[in-house]
């Protein structure tokens, strides 16, 4: 029987921090995908860059004119800083986690940048794992001396309501 634990969210998918509903036909009883809720898609933060970077070369060269050109070097710093930033969010935009139930396995696949590690665990020998620190938990899948921690992108409350969906989906395979 096909079932979804769901929070339906805007259909970009840059906007998405979610657990979508799985298509029935693809075979995998539960699906639970997280990612990162990016409020600008790439092209926005090409605008917003391009649009600080005028301003602020306006304002420094202005104040250069003026005898000031000491501010040059800061607001160049100042750029390539936000540069460094914004080609950071812009490499981390795609990271998602993906917990897949199907029959008698259970896999995980995380992407962080342009690494993609997937795992695949026994149903029945699956655990979940919740640790607890700093005033955040934390979620894992262990089996025979493997873990693989996941919930990165997902806030303490969506990661308690996973961890409860999943306990109950592993229970349920024994």
């Amino acid at each position: 029987m096909h079932k979804a634990l769901g929070i339906r969210c805007p259909q970009r998918e840059d906007k998405v921090r979610q657990m979508i509903p799985l298509d029935p036909q693809q075979g995998a009883d539960h699906l639970f995908v997280a990612r990162r809720n990016n409020s600008l898609s790439s092209t926005d933060r090409r605008w917003i860059f391009a649009c600080v970077f005028a301003f602020s070369m306006t304002i420094a060269l202005a104040f250069a004119a003026f005898g000031a050109w000491p501010v040059m070097p800061f607001t160049g710093l100042e750029m390539a800083v936000l540069y460094a930033a914004f080609r950071y969010v812009d490499r981390h935009a795609a990271d998602y986690e993906i917990i897949e139930i199907r029959d008698d396995c259970v896999r995980l696949e995380t992407r962080v940048g342009s690494q993609v590690q997937s795992m695949e665990f026994n149903r029945h020998w699956a655990q979940l794992v919740t640790k607890e620190g700093a005033g955040e938990s934390r979620l894992a899948l262990r089996s025979h001396g493997r873990e693989i921690e996941f919930g990165r992108h997902l806030t303490s409350q969506d990661r308690e309501r996973v961890a409860r969906a999943i306990r109950r989906q592993l229970r349920r395979a024994s």
